[in-house]
């Protein structure tokens, strides 16, 4: 493993205390997963509606699933390179303005291609304020809190999901058309971007290797004793942060990172995009299956109150592994058992729990596992090479509703890419291993 950089300024922010700066920086970046879990279900909240509305079969919404992913998976490759050399408080701001901007435009879509298209640009946004917020809320917690704190920013992801659901299952239930659920994905994104402006500080390390600073900006390397222009050495990126992921010694941890990616995000988004409709095609109305989906994000939060320390305490590959694998439990009875209404909300919840909670532990690990100078582009890239599961989760779950399976029965393919996930999960330590072994040896 490549070494990290040693100095005073290094250890200062490896080392630095909890204070208002951290949470408030911690707090922003939680709103922007907000956002970003509002928004990646916004699609498939109004499926059923739009289903009616234009008279389109369930299985050709498949395309704006496909698209948002896309979307989700090129801006994801290009964000980490710009948050790394460029400054993660600019990527922040203007993909939370793309996905905020795209999403009001998706209120006066037309028709199933126009939605598609915005989609896209949907997509593009949300994954850099994925990667942006990731990064620097790394970038402001202690090392050895880490991981805890980047999943207590992402359980901003899942609490979108959730309260968003449940407000668009009360404004479908009194009336309101589909269009009101992405008004609200608009507006509350482009008023965060003003106060993003306003109050998020930039990297600690981006602004030190800065040749002019504000007051502003100073005062934040004051926080960190650090002296603007001292010449300390920091850990930025200098060179291609893209060809650093699969070389000095992270290439067998970064391709391992790269499926639990896959597996992972295709389990997400099978859920996220085909649970209510298939809850509608099993027989509830559209708010029901909307609210039963609104669950599955609230499950996606529980994971916080113990996963995170486990990984920051113990062994992130064996808290993570143990967590996608029961993660088969809950797919096989949602998928296999007919359950009353009150213990399919249960189920809905667990399955958000060892769904999402596994994806956002995953980001945190891969946050903490890698060096400052190519966060950014290592939680870019692990997401946008994963966002291929997300892709894949559209036509797939299109192809096993078209193919006449129970709606319910798509879901045990999921059942297959959890164990998948866990063994490759399993495997990191043991990779990680053998790569510094042999990073070391070649030094010498």
């Amino acid at each position: 493993m490549a070494a990290r950089i040693a100095s005073a300024a290094e250890h200062a922010i490896e080392n630095q205390r909890i204070g208002g700066l951290q949470l408030r920086v911690a707090a922003l970046c939680m709103l922007v997963q907000t956002c970003d879990g509002y928004d990646v279900g916004s699609i498939g909240w109004a499926v059923p509606s739009l289903t009616h509305e234009w008279h389109v079969a369930p299985p050709a919404f498949a395309l704006a699933f496909l698209f948002s992913n896309i979307g989700i998976m090129a801006g994801a490759l290009i964000a980490g390179p710009i948050g790394d050399r460029f400054g993660r408080k600019p990527l922040l701001i203007g993909s939370v303005a793309l996905f905020g901007l795209a999403s009001l435009l998706s209120a006066y879509a037309p028709s199933l291609e126009v939605l598609t298209g915005l989609r896209f640009f949907t997509g593009l946004g949300i994954a850099g304020g994925f990667a942006g917020s990731t990064a620097l809320t790394a970038d402001y917690a202690p090392e050895r809190l880490r991981q805890t704190m980047i999943l207590i920013t992402f359980t901003g992801a899942p609490l979108g999901t959730f309260i968003g659901g449940q407000i668009v299952a009360l404004l479908l239930h009194l009336g309101f058309g589909w269009q009101s659920i992405f008004y609200l994905g608009g507006a509350f994104p482009l008023v965060l971007v003003l106060v993003m402006a306003l109050w998020l500080p930039e990297s600690p390390r981006m602004l030190a290797a800065k040749a002019t600073l504000a007051p502003r900006q100073r005062a934040v390397l004051a926080h960190f004793n650090i002296e603007h222009g001292s010449g300390q050495a920091l850990d930025v990126a200098r060179s291609n942060t893209v060809k650093m992921l699969l070389g000095e010694g992270y290439a067998l941890q970064t391709l391992l990172l790269w499926v639990i990616f896959f597996c992972s995000l295709i389990n997400l988004f099978l859920f996220l995009f085909w649970l209510p409709e298939v809850l509608h095609l099993s027989g509830m109305t559209p708010s029901q299956s909307v609210f039963a989906t609104s669950l599955y994000g609230l499950g996606g939060i529980a994971p916080v109150f113990y996963l995170g320390l486990a990984m920051d305490r113990f062994r992130a590959d064996r808290a993570l592994a143990l967590h996608y694998a029961l993660g088969i439990v809950f797919f096989a009875l949602i998928a296999l058992v007919t359950l009353p209404y009150a213990a399919l909300l249960f189920v809905a919840f667990m399955c958000g729990a060892t769904v999402i909670g596994s994806q956002d532990a995953a980001n945190a690990a891969c946050g903490a596992l890698y060096p400052a100078r190519m966060r950014t582009s290592a939680i870019g890239w692990a997401l946008g090479i994963g966002r291929l599961g997300g892709i894949a989760a559209a036509p797939l779950g299109a192809y096993l509703l078209a193919a006449g399976l129970p709606p319910k029965h798509i879901f045990l393919v999921a059942c297959g890419f959890a164990l998948i996930a866990a063994v490759a999960t399993a495997c990191l330590a043991y990779c990680g291993k053998r790569e510094r072994v042999a990073a070391s040896a070649a030094a010498s």
